[in-house]
């Protein structure tokens, strides 16, 4: 029987994939995988059985990857799983930072009990929420992945211009309806709007600081279902107060940008549809099946891939045996980093038992 450790609550379409002869899912002792959604695991003691970690989402920066990487723990997230739910929120964030609807419905709420008057206040103080309209505007898209190109499609067929910029693109790559630039300064140029669609990393953090900003049109509109971090606050507040930037639309509050003007901020509701949390925890618990089951690794943050033939058997070894193991009846299937692991399948008559994957360290 495996144990399956469960940190929040987690969909049953997610759930309901795992045989309940096989496995037992739920608060369990000595794991043999963990599926996550935004629990922090930073602090965590991470059990020794644990050889995999699922976070039914995108990004992965509550799970410790380099600590995982170190244990030989597969640590896996769920590209596009949440895309459609993302993208249908950015493109409310367009709406909400060009036609002030926020502001305008929460004064509305301020009219209650002035009867018969409201009527003629409604329209005597609405003119205070005009706004613009999206239609002919030009739209900068930073990263273009699987949300990314849902925007850049949606906002396309709304009218705007698409400009992509994502240093990973390989090159001579064509996105319908995008132009995409080679350099990340034609975006904070040439954008009406700005929409950030990059993980949160060492290269992205702050990336969108006094410079980037002193660079973009006067007036921008900045929207961020990324990862807070990737905008520097500070000069993010300064923009705001100069006029350089007039909205900014941001679904990772922090305390320092509560209640600043032309701050909108969205309580992390970007995945958070019922269809989105079943896609990713879909998707989830098949990657650590097929890890537990057959050794097969796609779409991990820390390991390369792993895709076993049908009939392939992988095994478990403890340190000892491994490198006899590699000796005998190696087949490296996929390439740890120096002091992480790789993955074998055994190939001819090695005397083990147990399931699951075969672990040697990389030296």
């Amino acid at each position: 029987m495996k144990h399956i450790l469960t940190l929040n609550k987690i969909s049953a379409a997610g759930l309901d994939k795992f045989d309940k002869e096989k496995y037992t899912c739920g608060e369990v002792e000595n794991p043999d995988a963990i599926i996550v959604r935004s629990a922090s695991m930073h602090d965590m003691d991470i059990p020794a059985s644990v050889i995999g970690i699922a976070r039914a989402g995108a990004g992965t920066n509550n799970i410790p990857i380099d600590k995982c990487s170190e244990q030989g723990i597969v640590v896996f997230n769920t590209p596009g799983a949440n895309a459609n739910a993302v993208k249908e929120l950015v493109i409310c964030g367009l709406f909400l930072a060009s036609r002030r609807i926020v502001q305008g419905a929460a004064w509305a709420q301020t009219l209650k009990g002035k009867g018969d008057e409201v009527g003629k206040l409604v329209e005597k103080g609405k003119s205070q929420f005009a706004g613009c309209e999206i239609l002919g505007k030009t739209l900068g898209l930073i990263g273009l992945g699987a949300i990314g190109k849902k925007v850049a499609a949606s906002a396309a067929a709304l009218g705007m211009k698409v400009i992509g910029y994502d240093s990973f693109l390989p090159e001579g790559t064509e996105i319908d309806g995008v132009e995409i630039v080679k350099d990340i300064q034609e975006i904070y140029e040439n954008s009406d709007y700005i929409s950030l669609h990059v993980p949160l990393n060492d290269s992205t953090r702050g990336m969108v600081d006094a410079a980037a900003l002193a660079s973009c049109k006067d007036g921008v509109k900045l929207l961020n279902f990324a990862r807070g971090g990737i905008v520097d606050n500070n000069a993010l507040i300064a923009a705001l107060e100069s006029g350089k930037v007039s909205a900014y639309v941001i679904d990772f509050p922090d305390d320092s940008i509560l209640g600043v003007e032309g701050v909108i901020a969205i309580p992390h509701l970007g995945a958070s549809s019922a269809e989105s949390e079943e896609n990713c925890a879909a998707m989830a618990a098949d990657q650590l099946i097929d890890l537990i089951e057959t050794g097969s690794i796609k779409n991990s943050v820390n390991m390369s891939p792993v895709a076993l033939e049908k009939g392939e058997k992988t095994c478990v070894f403890c340190k000892e045996a491994a490198a006899e193991a590699v000796r005998n009846a190696g087949k490296v299937l996929g390439e740890g980093a120096k002091g992480g692991y790789c993955y074998i399948a055994l190939e001819g008559k090695v005397d083990i038992s147990g399931e699951g994957i075969l672990k040697v360290r990389v030296i």
